[in-house]
């Protein structure tokens, strides 16, 4: 089976927007500074961007809070007119649809339920908002399967009635200017993905 280069077809989207003038309106999905800052930049010419955190996994509520400050202190720092939406911390829903899954390694069907959960939460917002698009910065990590999670946000579009934008953020060499960016604004660069399962099997290398 062909592998669907979800780059090309972000860029044909931004071309295409160029092209008619319009700047919609998009619910972006942020798990965290670094990753927001070159989605962020990538995409604030095309569109009219708010930011949706929203992670119930990360663990504790120290590290999300401090996560969601570092987000909120990028969009300063960059100067963007970016609204931030942010949840009150509740982990309860992440430990429920991991029960039974809590030994799958990243990237397996624990770390599937919860992107699936995130962005679904994501596209119901963005519908309740009347946001013309919904998406996540997700597809900038190496280490997220980027098929799935735009296979997943291209479902719920169609179950919910909202426009996907579909992506791969590390294209154009986005996770290497991530990385710059996060120098250059002194962002905390976390060293595990969020949950307690990721931060255990990083402590047990």
């Amino acid at each position: 089976m062909q592998k669907i280069n979800y780059g090309k077809i972000l860029d044909d989207k931004l071309a295409e927007l160029k092209k008619s003038g319009v700047k919609p309106t998009l619910l972006l999905h942020a798990c965290c500074a670094p990753c927001s800052s070159h989605t962020l930049l990538y995409l604030c010419d095309y569109f009219d961007i708010t930011l949706y955190f929203f992670n119930p996994n990360i663990a504790p509520e120290s590290e999300y809070i401090y996560r969601r400050e570092e987000l909120k202190r990028l969009v300063a720092e960059l100067g963007l007119d970016v609204k931030i939406i942010d949840e009150d911390y509740d982990s309860a829903p992440f430990y429920a649809l991991s029960k039974g899954y809590e030994d799958l390694p990243e990237r397996g069907e624990r770390c599937q339920r919860c992107i699936e959960y995130r962005l679904r939460k994501t596209a119901e917002r963005a519908k309740y908002l009347g946001s013309d698009y919904f998406t996540t910065t997700l597809t900038i990590s190496p280490h997220k399967d980027c098929g799935f999670i735009n296979q997943c946000g291209g479902k719920l579009a169609e179950e919910l009635g909202i426009s996907y934008l579909f992506s791969d953020f590390k294209k154009h060499d986005g996770y290497k200017h991530s990385i710059e960016l996060s120098k250059k604004y002194n962002l905390y660069r976390q060293d595990y993905c969020g949950c307690v399962y990721s931060r255990r099997a990083r402590e047990n290398g």
